[in-house]
């Protein structure tokens, strides 16, 4: 059978279509290779076959035919016949890797790709995969005992700089007090204090990520420029600052959802403050094929999938605002290629 760029028995004369719906082959690969901890039974070492099975708990046969997968993707190398040893392309899967991957791989690959399994009917419903999975039938995230850590790993921890680009958008000159809602391990917020040194910050989040995020605030002058609080932003907003930030905390929640919390914003926003809403804005009108496009509109769909959702356009973003009280006042783009910030603009609005 003839096969197109290795492709697991393609024929079809249809082949750029059947390699798109082929795609989830590589995902599945890289979760099973995080998840038995291959990376990590490597190490620095070249191991055998039957070694690694044994500290994988793994069917040795079963392994090599995953370990010479991996090697042709560059994450391992066969050295010698059953002998593999990890790629410097590869090292990020190990769990104590510096800026691992492994979160990140469990995140996307095992426990969202359970509720995209689920896409057709939460497009067929308009619901996420939480409300239209059987209930008898447990999700991947429930049955993780680490998947909230995964989580939190996985959001806001990336080095401040990555958020550079942001920080650099908007003036903050003229600003006292920043809080940063909902913000994770506090990537933005770094990145504003850092670049501002004259701006004392608010950290705003759960408390279970607000542990995670204590140590890059232990530092003296951190922690005297920045207060960490918790806070559910769906029953209140700490007051105390003159600009509030949301960046990517909005999209995961229904237009009455996101009312709530912007009412609640604007309850203790002062009259010459400012409201900074970070996100993906969307175009009014999808022509042609766009890469860059593709990303926003594929995160539109996680968002259905995985929180009930949605990415929007400047005028929905501009309705969601005007209803929770706010003047709509413009978008400040930002303009990167670093993953963390790529697509994403600053929708600025004031109290009304």
């Amino acid at each position: 059978m003839a096969e197109r760029n290795g492709g697991i028995g393609n024929v079809t004369s249809n082949a750029p279509l059947v390699e798109m719906a082929m795609g989830y082959s590589r995902s599945r690969v890289l979760c099973a290779a995080a998840r038995l901890g291959v990376a990590d039974a490597l190490g620095d070492e070249v191991r055998s076959v039957e070694r690694l099975a044994e500290s994988c708990q793994a069917d040795a046969d079963g392994l090599y035919r995953l370990l010479r997968t991996l090697a042709s993707i560059g994450i391992t190398e066969e050295t010698t016949p059953r002998h593999f040893r990890l790629t410097p392309f590869g090292r990020p899967l190990r769990r104590d890797a510096d800026r691992s991957a492994w979160p990140a791989i469990i995140f996307w690959a095992d426990l969202l790709a359970d509720s995209w399994s689920l896409l057709t009917d939460c497009v067929r419903t308009g619901k996420p995969a939480s409300e239209v999975r059987d209930p008898n039938v447990l999700s991947r995230w429930s049955q993780d005992p680490e998947a909230d850590s995964i989580f939190r790993a996985v959001m806001g921890t990336a080095p401040a700089e990555d958020y550079a680009p942001i920080a650099r958008v908007w003036d903050f000159s003229h600003t006292n007090v920043v809080a940063d809602l909902g913000g994770g391990g506090g990537s933005l917020l770094l990145a504003v204090l850092e670049l501002n040194p004259h701006l004392r910050g608010m950290l705003v989040d759960r408390e279970t990520s607000l542990d995670a995020a204590k140590s890059r605030f232990a530092n003296e002058n951190l922690s005297s420029r920045c207060k960490l609080i918790s806070a559910d932003l769906t029953q209140s907003v700490p007051a105390g600052a003159d600009v509030y930030m949301l960046k990517h905390v909005l999209h995961g929640y229904r237009d009455d959802e996101v009312t709530t919390i912007l009412r609640n914003c604007r309850a203790v926003i002062p009259r010459n403050g400012s409201l900074l809403v970070i996100e993906f804005i969307l175009p009014t009108l999808v022509a042609h094929a766009n890469p860059f496009l593709e990303a926003r509109l594929m995160s539109d769909l996680n968002m259905l999938a995985v929180t009930g959702g949605r990415e929007r356009s400047e005028q929905e973003w501009r309705i969601v605002l005007e209803a929770a009280g706010f003047s709509f006042t413009g978008v400040y783009p930002v303009s990167s290629d670093a993953l963390m910030v790529r697509n994403v603009g600053i929708l600025e609005a004031k109290p009304a």
